[in-house]
């Protein structure tokens, strides 16, 4: 039975990375060949068989996989390869989920990650200062980037994982808690996307405030937002919003290149000074610490995004792609608008602008605020629904109980999400809690987890590895202490929050 159950993996394997093209990047920079996934011959061999055997080809390695004790464990072959391929025919009555060149792809992280986020960070500078503040975006830009690599490189070698739920089951197994690890972390990054979901819809408040002068109540806005939002994120696959992707790009930076141009002009910093560095309390800059690591907070969704790349081993472009251009936005963005609006810019930033330039800049942003809220909507529905049918053709077919449960899915984590804007009606305390309870680990934390697992027994083989093993400690270290101290200082400032503005029809525009 037992050699039958590998035989099964070995075809679920075999056909999944025949369809992959071999690997065109350096892997053995951040995961070398595993000791864990080298069968014991190998581990008997030589070191210099040892560095052969990294260069076989991406099917040898993944015939090593049979003589780890993961592939032992009992119940393992419900959290491996799925029987039924994502890449599958154009019949009319199917789905072919593997859509996206790597350029797609890039364009539609992007729009998820540079959109939110960055309208907090002019606050971050004239919170921490000029100095400290850029430092951190651009460091915490440059790990994350890191970070998304490993991310890559760990689909690679796992190429049936979807979401970090997936990689969570592999990460718990060999401790015979895979499904208690598929659970938490499945759990955990949906419960991160309607969070985020949740700022959407905030945000969309505050932009159709700011537009119409508050001439509607709050609470009709959100409900007109969580109709759009849903109805958007019927479509079964990213394939349009690619497209859709590019607009929102041009939405975000216009919207900022306005605000940017507006207080260059007007300079409401007046009489005020920029400050190199500040003096304040641990709450308030850790809070600003969390905004910072929310504008970096994408990573939650790169498994979802690679499943649907034709070829996922172009990942590493779409990476670069979407992080050089984050990083340089964000920094040149909050330094402009900081040093043009002074201690006192807005959060949003696009709130920094003259009365007539505000309401431009806000109209010009809606449709980022859209696009990356259904991006984000879609991911979340789809990790439900592949929890609800497994491995059913309903997860791949146009059926009848596949259309109705996708809308009643898409429906309901909307609802969580406008529940969550209603009840957490400040901005910056929101993006605070979400990246400190998530963020901190979906970013940093889990991604050094998973190169310490990949690299178990060779984390001191050379130089390289020994850095790189204190690196991703060191990883996990910090995702630790964004989550627990980050979630403190925003459950203070959530505590001593005097806006107020739960449910009720107050305006939230500035």
């Amino acid at each position: 039975m037992a050699r039958s159950q590998n035989n099964n993996h070995l075809s679920a394997i075999s056909e999944k990375t025949q369809e992959e093209k071999e690997i065109e990047f350096d892997v053995s920079f951040a995961v070398p060949t595993p000791a864990h996934v080298v069968d014991s011959s190998s581990k008997r061999s030589s070191n210099q068989a040892t560095q052969r055997s990294t260069a076989k080809p991406r099917e040898s390695r993944f015939l090593s996989h049979l003589g780890s004790p993961i592939f032992r464990e009992p119940g393992w072959q419900q959290i491996s390869a799925e029987p039924t391929d994502s890449r599958i025919d154009d019949a009319e009555d199917e789905i072919n989920f593997r859509t996206l060149e790597w350029w797609q792809a890039g364009m539609i992280m992007i729009a998820e990650t540079i959109s939110l986020g960055i309208l907090a960070l002019p606050s971050v500078l004239a919170t921490l200062g000029m100095v400290p503040g850029t430092v951190l975006i651009f460091g915490l830009g440059v790990l994350s980037t890191y970070t998304g690599y490993i991310i890559g490189q760990f689909r690679l070698v796992y190429p049936w994982v979807h979401s970090f739920g997936d990689a969570g089951a592999i990460l718990f197994e060999p401790l015979h808690m895979g499904a208690f690890g598929r659970e938490m972390l499945g759990g955990a990054q949906a419960t991160f996307q309607i969070f985020t979901m949740g700022s959407h819809i905030l945000t969309w408040t505050i932009c159709l405030n700011t537009i119409t002068d508050s001439a509607t109540c709050t609470l009709i806005w959100s409900v007109v937002g969580l109709v759009v939002f849903w109805a958007l994120d019927l479509p079964r696959t990213l394939k349009n919003v690619s497209y859709l992707s590019i607009a929102s790009f041009l939405s975000i930076f216009s919207a900022v290149t306005i605000t940017m141009v507006d207080v260059g002009i007007e300079r409401p910093i007046g009489d005020a000074s920029i400050a190199a560095t500040r003096t304040l309390s641990f709450t308030t800059a850790f809070l600003s610490v969390s905004n910072i690591t929310f504008a970096f907070a994408g990573h939650c969704c790169f498994f979802s995004f690679i499943d649907e790349f034709k070829d996922p081993t172009e990942w590493p472009k779409a990476l670069l792609l979407v992080q050089i251009c984050e990083t340089t936005l964000y920094l040149i963005a909050a330094s402009v608008i900081y040093c043009f609006a002074g201690p006192h810019v807005a959060s949003p930033a696009l709130d920094s602008a003259s009365p007539t330039f505000k309401k431009i800049a806000w109209g010009v942003a809606i449709p980022t605020i859209i696009i990356a809220g259904v991006i984000y909507g879609h991911v979340a529905a789809k990790y439900v629904s592949m929890r609800i049918f497994g491995q059913s053709e309903h997860i791949n077919k146009r059926t009848k109980t596949a259309t109705f449960s996708w809308i009643g899915v898409t429906g309901a984590v909307w609802i969580i999400a406008w529940i969550i804007a209603e009840s957490i009606p400040d901005f910056d305390n929101l993006l605070a809690l979400i990246s400190s309870l998530f963020a901190s680990w979906f970013t940093y934390g889990l991604p050094g987890v998973m190169w310490l697992f990949l690299n178990h027994g060779q984390w001191f083989r050379d130089w390289q590895n020994t850095l790189l093993f204190c690196l991703n400690w060191l990883l996990f270290v910090m995702g630790g202490a964004i989550c627990v101290l980050g979630l403190w200082s925003s459950g203070v400032a959530i505590a001593h929050d005097e806006g107020g503005g739960s449910w009720t029809c107050r305006s939230n525009a500035h």
